[in-house]
């Protein structure tokens, strides 16, 4: 058997994540009949397929589940060894794959991108948008390095820094601006609008009104917070944002904002790493310019 090589590893990752040839070929740089033939070779070195080919989806065939998460293992470890060469310069430098949540996002990454590529110029910032299990998966699988998150995450394989605590605020139409802010367990009997399943903001929304759950409204509950506060300015019930979110989202709604007497809810905001991680140095200076970003917020 001839030995395998590293590229192909990485064009069979490509190919397992996406379950689309095209797609793949985009996400490592080439064509598509270059990743075909390149995992044909793969296949032909190991004697079996490892992908069943439709008109339309792609499948893993048993041996490709199998060998899925021993070629992440193995591409892992590699860009470590990478990542330990880094960590002995004295520049940050090189690709760094950060994780942002969707509530964070569209808030702190402009002015954080900003500090962070004027104070580091040499690094290659690459950032991923999605919900937290996803990111929580994909760090664990060394598919991005870090990622910025609200805590506590509580996996025992990363390391938690936390960074900074933020308030949530209350947005409801604007004709109630002079109403008297709700406690918290009144809230849970009024038409609270939501984020949908999956988002760690939503679960910390129901834990402050005390909610275990919420039934779902058809309609109503939405995938981002613009969302949710358009609905409030409609006359549609009354949202819960993070402050960091008031000045993008509120600007263009007809709503209030009202802030909670204490103990008011909050979030702490954080960044995660692998704890085997070689660029964890590197990880708490960007931590700090997350921090950065986050006071020079309105």
């Amino acid at each position: 058997m001839n030995n395998l090589t590293l590229k192909q590893m990485r064009y069979f990752e490509a190919v397992a994540e996406h379950r689309h040839f095209g797609h793949a070929a985009d996400a490592v740089g080439i064509s598509q009949p270059a990743l075909s033939m390149q995992i044909k070779d793969l296949e032909a070195t190991l004697g079996a397929q490892l992908f069943e080919r439709a008109s339309r989806q792609v499948r893993l065939t048993r041996l490709g589940e199998d060998l899925a998460p021993r070629v992440r293992a193995i591409l892992r470890s590699v860009d470590e060894v990478a990542d330990l060469a880094r960590s002995s310069q004295q520049a940050m430098s090189g690709r760094v794959r950060i994780g942002v949540i969707p509530t964070i996002a569209p808030y702190l990454l402009p002015s954080f991108i900003g500090h962070l590529t004027r104070d580091h110029p040499t690094l290659d910032i690459h950032i991923r948008e999605t919900l937290t299990p996803k990111l929580i998966t994909e760090l664990g699988d060394g598919r991005i390095d870090a990622a910025i998150v609200a805590l506590p995450v509580s996996e025992p394989s990363f390391e938690e820094v936390a960074i900074f605590d933020e308030d949530f605020v209350l947005v409801r139409p604007d004709e109630d601006a002079d109403r008297p802010v709700p406690a918290a367990r009144d809230l849970a009997k009024m038409q609270l609008l939501l984020l949908e399943e999956g988002h760690c903001f939503r679960d910390q929304a129901l834990a402050f009104c005390s909610m275990r759950s919420a039934l779902p409204r058809e309609g109503l509950d939405g995938s981002s917070l613009s969302t949710l506060v358009q609905l409030v300015g409609a006359g549609i019930g009354v949202t819960l944002i993070p402050q960091m979110a008031v000045a993008v989202e509120t600007r263009s709604a007809n709503v209030s904002v009202a802030r909670f007497d204490a103990p008011c809810p909050k979030r702490t905001i954080g960044m995660i790493w692998r704890k085997t991680s070689p660029l964890a140095d590197q990880f708490r200076v960007i931590a700090d310019s997350v921090k950065k970003a986050a006071s020079a917020l309105p």
